[in-house]
């Protein structure tokens, strides 16, 4: 299959799935056409059977904003035209959706299928505001196939848009080899965390409604009764807001602000608990992330969430908001090795069985085969 795919390729939860999808079907054979603004960050070298088609913006008087949507959607006539594509994927309704849709009316190949992905934020952020909705709606409606990486989302895109279009849920997955079960001292030491300290990690870009505040309150509660370290990766509006939250806590001996980090497999070979207490969730990619590196869970019920985590079999779920349930399992999970073990190894059996990338790009593969032979309706 000749198969084009549009996401943005930053390091957005959207951009590394279908960058991670891409390769995976490049390894198979299939001709993978990556239609976006930069190179995918997680293409670190020339891949076999894929091929980056830049979409260039350039600023002209005439506009207020930079035309990206109509030079992405001319970009795309382009690329199916020239490599004769047979399957658009679109990553997010709109913009990309809405774009691929009109790409396709740009070319001279009018059969190329669309399947669109939602990932999240185009439904529970944008999905609200009333100047999007319609598009949203537009791009979903006119897509030959829409998948959602939660059932969650799903439901939430029924709830806030209302389109007359069946969804199909298809899980997020990670890359195996990137992220190993090992324990990494040596990285440890660097960070000058002692051999009977715990170490808790989150992972986001620090929007409110990750809610970084319920995790630091967790970590207190941990840490007062256990040695501990928490590691905070990532950047964003929330961040000088929660380094004082620290300080007023006086934790900053003990709370590690650690910055964007492209490759954070390392930074998980040494964590033993993952926290993501969102109070919005389409998935949690980074939690599949940690969970595949072997460190055991404790999430909060928003959305996708609790599809990952299989409560109490392979992590935790607590209520939005509630650290004191939070603190509690992490410091049963911190002084019960058997009970860690057992979740530990129940985790990872579950992410092998349910999202295992060779599992995840099979059920893609068949939906793209079946979109080309018109036999989904």
């Amino acid at each position: 299959m000749k198969i084009g795919i549009t996401c943005y390729p930053s390091m957005g939860g959207s951009g590394i799935i279908a960058t991670e999808l891409g390769i995976k079907l490049a390894e198979r054979g299939h001709d993978v056409h990556f239609i976006t603004s930069n190179i995918p960050f997680r293409i670190r070298k020339p891949l076999p059977n894929i091929t980056f088609h830049q979409v260039e913006v350039n600023q002209y008087a005439v506009f207020r904003y930079a035309p990206y949507d109509i030079t992405l959607s001319t970009k795309i006539a382009e690329v199916i035209d020239e490599y004769d594509l047979d399957i658009l994927h679109m990553h997010y309704a709109v913009p990309h959706a809405v774009c691929g849709i009109l790409g396709r009316q740009m070319a001279k190949k009018k059969d190329v299928k669309i399947m669109t992905t939602l990932h999240g934020t185009d439904i529970t952020v944008l999905g609200y505001d009333h100047t999007l909705r319609n598009g949203i709606k537009f791009g979903i409606e006119q897509s030959d196939l829409v998948t959602s990486v939660s059932n969650a989302l799903a439901q939430q895109t029924y709830d806030i848009v209302q389109p007359d279009k069946d969804i199909v849920t298809i899980y997020n997955f990670v890359r195996e080899t990137e992220f190993e079960t090992k324990h990494d001292e040596s990285l440890k030491a660097y960070y000058n965390i002692q051999p009977e300290e715990k170490v808790l990690i989150h992972v986001s870009n620090f929007r409110k409604v990750k809610r970084i505040d319920t995790i630091i309150d967790t970590f207190a509660k941990v840490r007062a009764e256990q040695p501990a370290k928490l590691l905070l990766l990532g950047d964003g509006p929330e961040l000088m807001d929660m380094k004082a939250k620290v300080h007023e806590m006086n934790l900053q001996d003990d709370i590690l602000f650690l910055g964007k980090q492209d490759w954070v497999s390392e930074f998980y070979q040494m964590a033993d608990l993952v926290l993501l207490l969102s109070e919005k969730e389409s998935f949690g990619l980074t939690l599949l992330e940690a969970m595949k590196t072997g460190v055991v869970p404790i999430g909060s019920n928003a959305g996708g969430i609790k599809e990952v985590i299989k409560h109490g079999e392979t992590g935790y779920i607590v209520d939005v908001g509630d650290s004191d349930a939070a603190s509690r399992y992490a410091l049963q999970l911190l002084n019960d090795q058997e009970l860690y073990q057992r979740l530990q190894s129940n985790m990872l059996t579950d992410i092998e069985q349910r999202f295992g990338s060779e599992l995840i790009t099979d059920q893609y593969e068949h939906y793209y085969q079946q979109l080309i032979e018109g036999v989904y309706d």
